[in-house]
């Protein structure tokens, strides 16, 4: 028995699980599973330690081994409504999408005042794609709890999904409430912009979520800088080479200390609904962001000195940033990528920044396929090396994003629910005239999209068999 975990053998289970919920709720994982697993040593059939152990199962990224945890729990211990709803979470995770709608709505009959459990249940409502039935939810829960952040803001994102962009816009706002939102900004003294003429003042707008949330929401930046005397623009330095010299961009700053007196401020994020964007006033003036000249050059001279010039040449990125809270649906690994790789007489780039160990042995299934990851020092290098190529193949990361900006061929593979920016059903994007999206049919499955993107490429090869290699 554990010192730092069971204080003595005296200590009843339920005041050491007290302690393993403490521990939990301030992610300190490894202690509470300890407490857990000391309390189980004693007590084999202990459901509350279960229960706790399958959701730490869950946060430490491996729900596979939480689920027979909390159905034993279940099991023993029967009417625990927000096991049903962990353990609904969970099943969602792995996909057993079913089994989440289940057990997600037992926990609702159980507790049906709980805004937490039927905003969770209209998350499996919308990888169901019954939108309305999740809209339902959504709507029970606000009324419910009026200030749910995380309720108005899986509302917003069904509205914006479907087309709704008037009302999705109002309820999208209520990210910067939720607990992920909060941090995202330090505390600034300015006003908050609202879309009037400031004649006299600078206006700031800051990057306020992701580098592809950035690269999208910058199109709006030459279309209200003549509402005030200076625009001033802050996001990461990564983003400078390109963000910087968009039009009505007076001062570029990534460091807060840096940001001059200004009269109001505005998340980049918020910029769509200050102008009341719908499906057909979307700005689509492609493209928006440029790569330097001389960079381009360079990478030409580089890329014509690896790979023939005359076969087909194409970028590659297969994971986004690991701490994204989508990352387990929308990455992949390389290797499941290896039918496009003779799909058509092509080079293939990569423009994986990191590039994932994991990914390294992969490399050698794909013609040219190199680690480019520590030459990739910012977006001005990989817009550069996108310049050079004649098609980009991402999942749904900033890269996505950044090629349709440029206006270049760009095929983006999408999980099932995809995210509100890519709408329902459609193969094209409002976003991005040069995108095509190809749409996981079944959630998780990725087998099938990557056939579907080999078969394009065949017919692309059958149709323009030598490359086309951007000059």
């Amino acid at each position: 028995m554990n010192g730092t975990t069971l204080a003595a053998a005296s200590e009843a289970p339920e005041q050491a699980l007290a302690r393993a919920q403490t521990a939990a709720q301030t992610k300190r994982f490894g202690e509470a599973a300890g407490i857990c697993n000391d309390v189980l040593a004693v007590v084999p059939d202990n459901p509350t330690a279960l229960a706790l152990l399958g959701m730490i199962s869950a946060h430490t990224g491996d729900p596979e081994r939480g689920i027979p945890m909390l159905e034993r729990a279940i099991g023993l211990r029967a009417g625990v409504a927000s096991w049903y709803a962990n353990l609904s979470g969970l099943y969602r995770m792995t996909y057993r999408l079913q089994d989440a709608q289940r057990a997600g709505q037992e926990a609702v009959r159980l507790d049906p005042q709980n805004a937490d459990h039927l905003v969770s249940l209209s998350l499996v409502f919308t990888d169901l794609e019954d939108r309305a039935q999740a809209i339902a939810c959504l709507l029970r829960a606000i009324g419910l709890r009026p200030d749910h952040a995380d309720g108005h803001l899986a509302l917003g994102q069904n509205l914006l999904a479907t087309g709704q962009f008037d009302p999705g816009w109002i309820e999208y706002e209520w990210r910067n409430q939720t607990e992920a939102g909060k941090g995202t900004l330090p505390k600034i003294t300015s006003a908050a912009w609202n879309g009037m003429r400031i004649q006299n003042g600078r206006l700031l707008l800051v990057g306020d979520q992701g580098y592809g949330d950035t690269i999208q929401f910058a199109r709006y930046i030459p279309l209200i800088a003549d509402r005030c005397a200076e625009l001033i623009l802050g996001c990461s330095a990564e983003l400078s080479p390109l963000l910087a010299k968009i039009p009505g961009v007076k001062q570029y700053c990534h460091r807060w200390t840096d940001v001059p007196a200004h009269a109001a401020h505005c998340r980049l994020s918020s910029l769509p609904g200050l102008v009341h964007t719908n499906l057909k006033t979307i700005p689509a003036k492609i493209p928006y962001l440029f790569a330097e000249q001389d960079r381009i050059a360079a990478w030409r001279q580089r890329l014509d000195a690896t790979l023939p010039n005359h076969l087909y040449r194409i970028g590659l990125a297969w994971a986004g940033r690991s701490t994204h809270p989508n990352d387990r649906r929308r990455s992949i690994s390389l290797r499941r990528l290896a039918p496009i790789a003779t799909a058509h007489r092509a080079r293939f780039v990569s423009l994986q920044k990191p590039l994932p160990a994991a990914d390294k042995p992969a490399l050698a299934q794909f013609p040219g396929l190199t680690d480019l990851s520590a030459d990739l020092t910012d977006f001005g290098e990989t817009a550069a090396v996108i310049a050079n190529l004649d098609l980009v193949i991402t999942v749904d990361t900033a890269i996505g994003h950044l090629t349709g900006a440029m206006g270049r061929p760009v095929w983006i593979l999408l999980p099932k629910a995809s995210d509100w920016r890519w709408l329902l059903d459609r193969t094209d994007s409002p976003w991005y005239p040069t995108a095509r999206l190809f749409r996981q049919a079944t959630p998780g499955d990725w087998d099938a999209v990557i056939a579907e993107v080999a078969s394009a490429l065949a017919q692309e090869r059958a149709q323009q068999p030598m490359g086309i290699t951007a000059g």
